[in-house]
């Protein structure tokens, strides 16, 4: 179980309002702008935030690897026209594509975007859109702007639509509100599109200003468009329709006219440098920092592989229903249909609860999960794990009657599990039950064969073989579209040239 995506938590920004507005003046534009949160103001709540991630996430386990990225960002925040906060750089251990800011000097890039990176110069391109955000100001913004609209906190959600429409279980469909009700809520503004265009502006300015070629912020974008090509791709290789755009990203430039608004900066601040004099890109310096680093899921967080969700250190494994797929979360495991209107989702249950119950099945249903009329039999799942399966009604704190169908399960190490049957209505819930079923009897402790599936992938550094990435794919791990994946992570998925021979590429080990 891994920290929620990125992608779904792009939807809200809340933040502790100070009670009147004061007017400052833009580090960036040197114009006045009414604020609710002055300098002060963004450092507090900042520093609140960080907090909050820093318990939501765990951090990349690489000493070295941190230091590097903090060394970059100090030294492109010396450049900025902030250079009076005490900056903070953390690489998150999450394998989403993603980097993010909290005002007051707060930066985070997961080593998801890292291993798509292909130098240096890309990272501090990264790293200096983000700076580019918490110099402009544009958190604080954000929260001036709702503060006049009257809004305090959006709800997101973990499962989008199949949880949308449930008034499922107590406990499950409530983890979908837990992070935005939190302190870190507000750890990405959803940013308009001029503050987008005028942060890759701004990275592209402190690019330069440290000699880097501001090509490279060109680089980065086109590591984003390519990234929504390979997952359209994908989806139509798997006979899924392509991934929807978050509603949030209606009001954002799209990465096409990002990259021509970037391209006429760079070329802009090149023509400042007619000689060039343009540092190196660092890509030895950063392909070997980033060498060995996990890939995809982490052994904390459990892996998916293929229709295999595996956890080493829970002990527990579980196979999808064919065509369904794992979408694997802070705090639960969802496995959905194909239509996306129905889950199976799988939680470990608090231990404070399970002292409370004795770790009676019974009194958890009633307890916890609220269960009043209804249907229960007990199972067996995996060959040795007791369970109790319970087909019924529920009634919530102020007395809402709803369905509930869910399975409590005893699982290794003394652990208790959940199984909640969810769906978008009572007809979707129906249509998936088989497979909902079939899927909670494949539950079982993590055996020999399971546990050398649980290997975390690493990323590797071969030289390009004269067989090109289809020799690389013959000897990597990936299950889906191999050959396309290693030439995503090398930067030539949209055509960009081939790597010479013997040229240091990266792979999947």
């Amino acid at each position: 179980m891994r920290p929620t995506r990125l992608s779904r938590l792009l939807c809200i920004w809340s933040v502790l309002l100070i009670g009147a507005c004061a007017s400052v003046t833009n580090p960036v534009t040197g114009e006045r702008e009414l604020t609710v949160m002055d300098e002060r103001a963004e450092i507090a709540a900042g520093a609140k935030a960080h907090q909050e991630i820093l318990k939501e996430y765990a951090l990349v386990d690489n000493a070295a690897l941190q230091l590097y990225v903090d060394g970059v960002g100090q030294k492109l925040a010396a450049q900025s026209q902030r250079a009076n906060l005490k900056w903070t750089f953390t690489v998150l251990d999450t394998p989403e594509v993603n980097a993010f800011a909290l005002p007051g000097g707060y930066v985070y890039v997961t080593r998801g975007l890292l291993a798509y990176l292909d130098n240096e110069a890309e990272l501090a391109g990264v790293v200096g859109h983000e700076i580019g955000h918490v110099t402009a100001r544009h958190g604080a913004q954000r929260a001036t702007s709702q503060a006049r609209a009257g809004w305090a906190v959006l709800g997101a959600t973990v499962l989008g639509a199949v949880v949308e429409g449930v008034s499922g279980v107590r406990g499950v469909t409530q983890a979908a509100s837990e992070l935005a009700q939190s302190g870190a809520a507000g750890l990405i503004a959803r940013y308009g599109r001029e503050q987008e265009l005028q942060a890759d502006q701004l990275g592209a300015d402190y690019l330069s200003r440290l000699h880097y070629d501001p090509q490279r912020m060109v680089d980065v974008i086109q590591v984003l468009k390519d990234q929504e090509r390979y997952a359209a791709d994908a989806a139509k290789a798997a006979g899924r329709a392509p991934p929807a755009a978050p509603d949030w990203l209606a009001s954002h430039p799209s990465n096409d006219e990002r990259l021509a608004r970037i391209r006429e900066t760079a070329a802009r601040l090149k023509a400042t440098q007619p000689g060039g004099g343009w540092a190196d890109d660092g890509r030895m310096r950063f392909l070997r920092t980033i060498d060995g680093i996990t890939f995809g899921d982490g052994r904390e967080q459990g892996v998916v592989r293929g229709r295999q969700f595996l956890h080493e250190p829970l002990g527990i494994a579980i196979t999808a229903p064919e065509g369904w797929r794992i979408q694997n979360d802070t705090s639960q495991v969802a496995l959905v249909n194909a239509a996306g209107d129905a889950a199976l989702v799988l939680r470990v249950l608090p231990a404070q609860l399970l002292r409370q119950t004795g770790n009676d099945h019974q009194a958890i249903l009633r307890q916890a999960l609220g269960a009043t009329e209804g249907r229960t039999e007990r199972l067996t799942l995996g060959g040795n794990l007791s369970a109790t399966y319970y087909n019924g009604q529920r009634r919530d704190a102020d007395g809402t009657v709803s369905a509930l169908e869910a399975t409590i399960v005893n699982g290794p190490a003394g652990r208790v599990f959940l199984l909640a049957h969810l769906g978008a209505d009572a007809a979707a819930r129906e249509r998936a039950r088989a497979a909902m079923r079939q899927a909670e009897l494949s539950f079982r402790a993590l055996g020999a064969a399971d546990g050398a599936l649980a290997r975390p992938w690493r990323l590797g550094l071969v030289p390009y073989p004269a067989g090109g990435f289809a020799q690389l794919a013959r000897s990597a791990p990936l299950t889906e579209l191999a050959e396309q994946q290693l030439r995503l992570l090398n930067g030539v998925y949209g055509g960009r040239p081939l790597p010479k021979p013997a040229e240091l590429v990266k792979t999947v080990q």
